[in-house]
């Protein structure tokens, strides 16, 4: 299936909500699209904490893989929060650590070896590991674990991994040996099973209200592009991507039947991406590199003049605008597919709006 371009005409305006935040903790975990930071400080080629990343931040280059907010930060201000989720890198402490905390790291996944050519990442498993000490600090705090329990029940997390288990994994058969051993109905089959028993532990430490992003479509990525020498959207790579969103759609309702008060959530990235298409496509803003880190933005070089006529910042990461795009329509579905059962805003105002799918 070949890209369908539609050309955005409008701009969203996202607007801070007055008042308390519509839920009083919210905590990220994921990929390079949600990471604020806290891949700068360790031994990776996965880092954004340079120019132009961030060129369009008011705090600078601060590790987010764009040149302004990503999609946490946006997320961040529809909730109402005054400001965006700290790192866990930062040792966000008191009344931060309380209104939660973001675990994403660049180049990680599902499985413990994604991303593993690229240096050391924060995979989803240690992702968690990091979470349970978040849980003994916030226990600390309120006094005992049955407390900090109490209080995560409250929260919305949102869980944004798995393009890096096809990007930086399965579609690298020289380095990693997942396509060989496995179909992609198989792959997407296993990287589900490992992916249920980590939001099962999720769930166990006390995460009530959880978003999970399913993948965008990777086959039309500039570096996909590049690879396979087209301008055209490489419909293999789709195809692998749409049996992983499949298996996590039905993993939603899985965990819904089987987990007591459980609220997941689905939101179709890969409808929405197939949506947002500005003007240029298939070109980063950036000038990115052509050695390791392959793909991403060469230091100090500037970037495109006109950002919001662009949906790629380097070659593999949305821009501001597309991000905002994005992330207006998980909030608050533009059509019933974005999201299942429901949107973000309503899994966090407590209105059961069920879409029919």
């Amino acid at each position: 299936m070949a890209c369908y371009i539609t050309i955005i005409t409008v701009f969203l305006v996202l607007k801070l909500v007055e008042g308390a935040p519509q839920v009083p903790c919210y905590f990220i975990f994921g990929d390079s699209l949600l990471d604020n930071g806290n891949n700068n400080d360790i031994n990776t080629a996965a880092r954004a904490n340079y120019l132009p990343y961030g060129v369009d931040f008011p705090d600078g280059p601060t590790g987010r893989f764009t040149n302004g907010r990503n999609m946490a930060d946006l997320l961040a201000e529809h909730l109402g929060f005054d400001n965006y989720i700290p790192p866990y890198a930062a040792g966000a402490t008191g009344d931060e650590i309380l209104q939660g905390v973001n675990y994403a790291s660049g180049s990680a996944g599902i499985r413990n070896d994604t991303g593993n050519h690229l240096g050391y990442r924060i995979y989803l498993g240690r992702q968690l590991e990091n979470h349970k000490v978040t849980i003994s600090r916030i226990a600390d705090l309120l006094g005992n674990t049955t407390s900090a329990k109490n209080h995560l029940n409250k929260c919305l997390f949102i869980v944004g991994i798995g393009s890096n288990d096809y990007i930086n994994n399965f579609l690298m058969p020289d380095i990693y040996p997942t396509s060989h051993f496995y179909t992609p109905s198989q792959y997407a089959t296993v990287l589900i099973e490992q992916y249920s028993q980590q939001l099962k532990d999720l769930y166990e430490d006390g995460a009530r209200k959880i978003t999970l992003f399913g993948l965008p479509q990777i086959g039309c990525i500039p570096d996909e592009l590049k690879k396979h020498s087209t301008l055209l959207c490489v419909d293999s790579t789709n195809e692998a991507v749409q049996l992983f969103n499949k298996n996590l759609k039905a993993l939603v309702d899985d965990l819904n039947t089987n987990l007591p008060d459980a609220q997941f959530i689905y939101i179709n990235m890969y409808s929405i991406s197939s949506a947002i298409a500005l003007t240029l496509l298939n070109y980063p803003c950036c000038q990115v590199t052509k050695i390791m880190p392959e793909g991403q933005c060469i230091p100090g070089k500037a970037p495109c003049l006109i950002r919001s006529t662009h949906l790629f910042f380097d070659n593999f990461h949305p821009t501001e605008i597309a991000n905002s795009i994005a992330t207006h329509r998980a909030y608050n579905a533009l059509l019933p597919s974005d999201a299942y059962p429901m949107d973000i805003r309503h899994l966090v105002t407590g209105n059961d709006l069920y879409y029919d799918q």
